[in-house]
């Protein structure tokens, strides 16, 4: 079996930045990552992108170019379309590549896993039609395809980068139904000063809306009681804005309501965690280096706590840097510079997650919307199970079988916790989650049967 002094899982900004780093002091690093080529989902696709589609993108997304540059230049090994289903006490990462699984040891293991999108349980959230602001931009990013009659509804930064981003493709979408209501503004205008030093992304987020509302998209606004007609696929958004009912005739809703951290890696590998009220979302317990409570396991990017793309890429080189220095390698004098600017660069969260919490709406849904989409298990029935005692998501799971299903509760986790905490009278943190078992991902029974393969590899050049 392989061994490696760092294994990343997850080539995103934070991953292929860990394994420049990693390489430049030495260290022997191998990346696994399920895409046919890295980027992760901030730069998907980023090396095959025409010039068009990196302007329509922004700037943003083309300074993924560079990173993922250095990345392929650092030498580190690398295996595309990898999916890790299980992590051991003693660091050996089993994966799927190539039809077939592979096992590898690491003295060092980095979770650069990244985010995913809250859950969004609504009336009408799982018919056809309907999916996330992030899934639309993959189609975007990958194949340049954009809805015409699209409807975004939610709120948080990412809808409006997708706004504008249709706009400059030519297809507008149809409506934005935003979630955030006006207290909000209020809570969010305390953090105005602290987040000064960030004002780049003030600045950006401010000319996004300047350009939905030069192309003439209705924004309704603090919009509640969202449901989403249709019989077998979706035919319109309706919800409360201004004291009215409103109704817009759609085949495709974009739904978001903001990102959490990906836990499903650190869960696996009993790291603990806590519950962090401002994001609203369970994040890994972590050293000022990024080390979990599992030593030898760190995490990077936003799988550390939401933070954006740059300040993965400097979370994951500040990763590699520690590595190094507990493996005796020469680490970059830049540690003391990068540490300023991470902080310099967070300075907005406070605000955003103060401005774009998830709705109300989302965190307590009515008892007749389904939760659990793999197993089709209403908010109501999770709420019967606490009623006969269950105490937690585990115990849940027991009852109905919520969380077992291929997603493994990435679609439902976080809700199925909220609504038992607030059935409680609790926090999430007494609560907790799924207790989370391999494998991470579903793999058909032939990938099993081969495990010990010689696995398929490549350097990142």
């Amino acid at each position: 079996m392989n061994s490696y002094d760092v294994v990343i899982v997850g080539a995103g900004p934070a991953g292929m930045a860990c394994a420049a780093e990693a390489r430049q002091a030495g260290l022997s690093t191998l990346v696994l990552d399920e895409q046919p080529r890295p980027g992760g989902q901030i730069f998907r696709d980023i090396e095959v992108s025409d010039p068009g589609r990196r302007a329509l993108l922004g700037k943003d997304y083309a300074e993924g170019a560079r990173i993922a540059e250095a990345f392929r230049a650092s030498g580190a090994d690398y295996v595309s379309g990898a999916v890790v289903w299980n992590i051991d006490s003693a660091k050996r990462i089993d994966y799927s590549a190539g039809g077939r699984s592979h096992s590898v040891e690491a003295k060092s293991l980095v979770a650069a896993t990244g985010a995913i999108e809250r859950p969004t349980p609504m009336p009408g959230w799982t018919l056809p039609g309907v999916t996330t602001v992030g899934a639309a931009q993959i189609l975007l990013k990958t194949s340049g395809i954009v809805f015409e009659d699209l409807v975004l509804v939610g709120s948080g930064p990412l809808l409006w980068l997708a706004a504008s981003q249709m706009i400059t493709a030519g297809v507008p979408p149809k409506a934005i139904v935003e979630t955030v209501p006006k207290s909000r503004y209020r809570a969010a205008a305390r953090h105005v000063l602290r987040a000064l030093p960030g004002w780049r992304y003030l600045a950006k987020g401010f000319a996004m809306m300047r350009a939905v509302k030069r192309a003439g998209v209705p924004v309704h606004r603090d919009a509640e009681d969202i449901a989403i007609e249709g019989d077998s696929a979706a035919t319109a958004v309706t919800f409360t804005s201004g004291s009215k009912r409103h109704r817009i005739e759609t085949a495709h809703v974009a739904l978001h309501q903001g990102v959490v951290p990906n836990q499903q890696m650190t869960r696996v590998m009993n790291c603990q965690h806590r519950f962090d009220e401002s994001q609203r979302a369970f994040l890994p317990v972590l050293s000022e280096d990024f080390e979990t409570t599992v030593p030898g396991v760190f995490v990077a990017g936003d799988g550390a706590g939401i933070g954006g793309a740059k300040s993965a890429a400097m979370r994951g080189r500040l990763v590699a840097m520690r590595i190094a220095e507990t493996a005796g390698k020469p680490v970059s004098g830049e540690r003391a510079k990068l540490r300023t600017a991470l902080a310099r660069d967070a300075a907005v969260r406070p605000l955003l997650e103060a401005l774009y919490a998830p709705s109300d709406d989302v965190l307590s849904p009515a008892d007749a919307v389904m939760v659990c989409r793999c197993e089709e298990i209403t908010a109501g029935q999770i709420r019967e199970a606490v009623a006969l005692g269950a105490p937690g998501p585990n115990q849940v799971k027991s009852f109905l079988r919520a969380g077992m299903g291929p997603c493994q509760g990435r679609m439902c986790g976080l809700a199925v916790s909220e609504i038992i905490a607030a059935a409680r009278g609790e926090s999430p943190s007494t609560v907790d989650y799924y207790r989370i078992r391999p494998p991470l991902k579903p793999l058909l029974l032939s990938e099993l049967a081969g495990l010990g393969a010689e696995a398929p590899r490549e350097a990142a050049e």
